[in-house]
């Protein structure tokens, strides 16, 4: 019999469990999901050298975690004016685009939730963009300046984007914001207050005086490599990014047959208090807060297999951080069966307001697919943890969970630098014996692990769309190496989730195909601009 239960965290004074639906992000080497596991697994550091065309002055060059184009947007998209666009923080930019990816990864029409009881809570502390233009000069203010620039814009403006209803609201928690608002999404999902939350964060490194106030504050290692729990322990990497999750209560994502990729089962916020200085952080705070979490998820303390730290990899914060989660959790399990831990943040840096969002969509991934991906640059354990006494371990290298008999369970910590403390506990999605639903297989997440494809006719049609030629030709591109690189996607189940998932646009293709390999060279010839055998492209008329 197995001991897995049938809604984890269902237990006496339990919180209602959370499904995440969906998800997207943009992170440093990583600009999808998929790539961003590949990057883990690999055990790859995506930290460079500071891009030229960021700064000019090579003084102010700092290694760390940076994405491309930045810079680069499709406001018409949108429906956004080119003026609005450029007075937009690109803050907001991304957090649109991610929105929309992890609502079609969740497999919703973003049409259909117009007027929806939809709430919206992203993390975000920077405003580089905002530094950027007023060193300009007031020749850069516009009427579009305003809402371009204003932090609370940035969830306010994917809610006015999508019609949504619910909550809107941006939580600066400092490093600890992006986790602070998934929580916060949650317990507006458990009050009834919102019936679906998209949640994240978003972090983007502008300007050199950023990171030059990082670095006098003592925070930047010096090697431009964050040593979490690691003797050479010295400081983080500047990171920058952003992450969306699309959750929904457990109980309706069961009934509507959702491709569920794990629950959050609890969490908690708190605060250090008054400790020795602002910044040093409680261990006290840091242990009450995980065992509050794990309370009221309802999971027993010693059932916890990993815990994405927030492990900055600072000579302060790693000990007490240590000391706290051996405390809360540690001590909770027997000697010879050590928690695994590990940290986001040595392979793609510090994403500071975002932070909370990579470690916990590590976590998401490694419950999906069953493993847990090494934490890099940990050599010589650090001579403040007492690893033995306190019963931890880190990660050093990709293996399966070390009870996957059981229901996998792990946490997510986040703290900021004024003391706000965030955990969250995630487990896999509970057994059930509900069939899979027919588009199960969608693009963005292909067929869920232990479910076959569909069975499709002779002939099979996959549809897609754009606003543009160009927007065009880079769907098909984008679908074609996702498919490439899931063999297990059934061509039925694509073309189910095309056909039934996605929004129709202007700009459409229909390819048609027997097989897999057919559609794989249709969606190549129209990634490339030319004429292939099954494939009809055109304008769609109003």
């Amino acid at each position: 019999m197995s001991d897995k239960p049938t809604v984890p965290g269902a237990g006496t004074g339990a919180a209602e469990a959370v499904a995440v639906i969906g998800l997207a992000c943009r992170l440093p080497g990583a600009p999808t999901p998929e790539k961003f596991w590949r990057l883990l697994t690999d055990g790859q550091s995506a930290i460079t050298e500071t891009p030229a065309e960021r700064w000019n002055s090579a003084a102010d060059a700092h290694p760390g975690g940076f994405l491309d184009h930045v810079d680069r947007f499709d406001p018409a998209f949108f429906g956004i004016s080119p003026a609005e666009a450029i007075a937009m923080d690109p803050q907001q930019r991304l957090i649109l685009e991610l929105s929309w990816e992890a609502v079609e990864d969740a497999g919703i029409l973003p049409a259909s939730l117009a007027g929806a009881r939809a709430g919206v809570f992203m993390g975000a502390i920077a405003s580089d963009y905002a530094a950027l233009l007023h060193q300009q000069g007031e020749r850069t203010i516009t009427r579009h300046t305003l809402t371009g620039l204003n932090r609370g814009i940035i969830a306010n403006r994917v809610s006015y984007t999508f019609d949504l209803a619910g909550p809107s609201l941006t939580v600066d928690a400092a490093q600890a914001s992006s986790l602070v608002a998934v929580h916060l999404a949650c317990e507006s999902l458990r009050k009834g207050e919102s019936a679906l939350a998209l949640a994240g964060g978003v972090n983007l490194n502008i300007t050199p005086e950023s990171t030059i106030t990082a670095a006098r504050f003592g925070g930047l290692s010096p090697d431009g490599r964050s040593y979490t729990f690691d003797a050479r322990a010295n400081g983080y990497v500047r990171g920058e990014g952003g992450g969306v999750v699309v959750l929904k209560p457990l109980a309706r994502a069961l009934a509507d047959g959702d491709d569920i990729y794990c629950v959050i089962n609890g969490g908690a916020v708190n605060n250090d208090g008054a400790t020795d200085a602002l910044t040093i952080p409680s261990p006290a705070a840091q242990e009450a807060v995980v065992r509050l979490a794990v309370e009221r998820s309802g999971v027993d303390a010693a059932e916890l297999q990993y815990v994405e730290l927030h492990g900055t990899g600072t000579k302060v914060g790693d000990p007490i951080e240590a000391a706290a989660l051996g405390a809360a959790l540690g001590a909770a399990r027997p000697p010879g069966r050590p928690l695994l831990v590990g940290s986001a943040k040595t392979n793609v840096g510090h994403l500071e307001g975002a932070s909370g969002i990579v470690g916990l969509l590590k976590v998401i991934l490694s419950i999906r697919h069953r493993q847990i991906p090494p934490s890099l640059n940990f050599e010589t354990p650090n001579p403040e943890i007492r690893f033995d006494e306190i019963n931890l371990r880190v990660q050093q290298a990709l293996a399966p969970w070390p009870r996957p008999d059981r229901t996998l369970v792990a946490g997510v910590s986040s703290f900021g630098v004024g003391g706000t403390n965030c955990h969250l506990v995630l487990a896999e999605k509970p057994v059930s014996d509900r069939p899979a639903a027919n588009g199960d297989g969608a693009p963005g997440k292909g067929a869920a692990p232990g479910t076959t494809a569909v069975a499709g006719p002779p002939v099979i049609p996959w549809v897609i769309s754009a606003k543009s030629e160009a927007g065009l030709r880079a769907q098909a591109a984008a679908l074609r190496e996702a498919v490439s690189a899931r063999p297990e996607m059934g061509p039925a189940d694509v073309g189910f989730s095309l056909a039934t998932t996605r929004t129709s646009f202007t700009h459409r293709a229909v390819l048609l195909g027997g097989d897999r390999e057919d559609l794989l060279a249709g969606l190549a010839a129209l990634g490339s601009g030319k004429v292939a055998t099954g494939l009809v492209s055109g304008v769609a008329r109003d």
